[in-house]
């Protein structure tokens, strides 16, 4: 072969690869700048869509009864979710300064005070004695005790502030989801023709049945899970809030967090009630006992009927998912990260399931509900 022969075989090969490595470098660099643009509002676009699947089909019914009408549907929806959630959550909010408010004023003032250490704490490895003599001097004087930690308490009090600062911006992230969700279900046919066309694009021709697990699984999350977490923290801060227990929007957010990582909310009720016992009246104590015993074991009664056969997936998943959302998307991750992590666990177990089954079928939802 002639040296120009070589230098027209090597343009013929290398002119395409030089093109397609040039496109491939365009459509790279365009992903990575819109992904540094929406990057602010992911977590919300997320959460609006994970709202938008899960309330989709009660807005189906209420479109069929107001004759076809989706977006008057989609915007009746929008507005009771954010009358039902959001003017609780800002109530919440309020109590929540309120309380470090309050506790704060109760240290300053020494109308704050601390038991006797119990007997035999001396005992405990390690820290038992230390443990005594610092609860002990706490005990005889809380506010002299609390100067001497100045910077540790200056320390828990900016978080607790900043806590309570990021709180109020994922109320705030949490309205603008509600719109988010909104305007989705406005646009219901054209977001989920473009959901499944996703899907059939990344798994080919089992696609259209991943969206549908994806969809059962984020709805049965959202009812079975969170729902009754929210319902139940609702009640929980209702309650507090009646019998003026101090901080309720605390005590309220805590209840949130332990339901939807699945604890439950009596460590929160349990010293609530104690303390109420031992300073409010028996009457105020005895009607909040006979009301949060009940919203204890609503849960029990509503995932039942939310879940159906049983839960989408183990617990553990949607503790991890939910303590890891928080941790990195802040309020709103609470929520998103749950339902995240359930989605993709629950997509692994089914393709898990096809490689199993050389016939192909389908395999089983595991008793999601749609």
């Amino acid at each position: 072969m002639t040296e120009p022969d070589k230098i027209a075989q090597e343009k013929k090969y290398t002119g395409p690869a030089i093109d397609i490595a040039i496109r491939i470098g365009v459509i790279a660099l365009l992903i990575v700048l819109c992904f540094q643009i929406l990057r602010p509002f992911i977590s919300l676009v997320i959460w609006g869509a994970i709202l938008a699947i899960a309330f989709y089909p009660v807005c189906r019914r209420l479109r069929n009864v107001l004759g076809g009408r989706g977006k008057l549907a989609a915007a009746i929806i929008t507005v009771v979710m954010l009358l039902g959630i959001i003017l609780p959550s800002v109530r919440m909010v309020g109590s929540l300064v309120d309380g470090v408010k309050y506790i704060n004023g109760r240290i300053q003032s020494s109308e704050m005070t601390m038991p006797p250490p119990p007997d035999g704490i001396e005992k405990w490895p390690f820290i038992g004695k230390s443990l005594k003599s610092e609860w002990y001097d706490a005990s005889e004087n809380l506010k002299a005790t609390l100067i001497r930690f100045q910077p540790q308490v200056r320390a828990m009090s900016l978080r607790l502030l900043r806590s309570a600062m990021r709180t109020a911006l994922g109320l705030l992230q949490f309205a603008l989801s509600i719109i988010i969700a909104g305007i989705f279900m406005a646009n219901a046919k054209g977001s989920g023709d473009m959901a499944r066309d996703l899907f059939v694009r990344l798994a080919g021709e089992r696609g259209a049945d991943f969206a549908d697990i994806s969809a059962q699984t984020v709805r049965a999350v959202v009812k079975g899970l969170l729902g009754v977490a929210i319902i139940q923290s609702l009640l929980a801060g209702t309650g507090f809030v009646l019998a003026g227990v101090p901080g309720a929007g605390l005590w309220a957010f805590v209840c949130l967090f332990l339901a939807i990582i699945q604890i439950g909310i009596l460590p929160v009720v349990i010293p609530v009630i104690i303390y109420m016992f031992s300073t409010a009246s028996t009457l105020t104590a005895g009607l909040l006992t006979a009301w949060l015993i009940p919203v204890c074991l609503v849960d029990n009664i509503l995932k039942p009927i939310l879940l159906g056969r049983g839960a989408p997936v183990p617990m553990l998943v949607v503790f991890l998912g939910a303590i890891g959302g928080f941790l990195s998307m802040g309020f709103i991750g609470l929520f998103v990260g749950a339902v995240i992590l359930s989605l993709g666990f629950k997509l692994l177990r089914v393709w898990l399931d096809e490689l199993s089954r050389p016939d192909g079928q389908a395999a089983n939802l595991n008793g999601i509900s749609s």
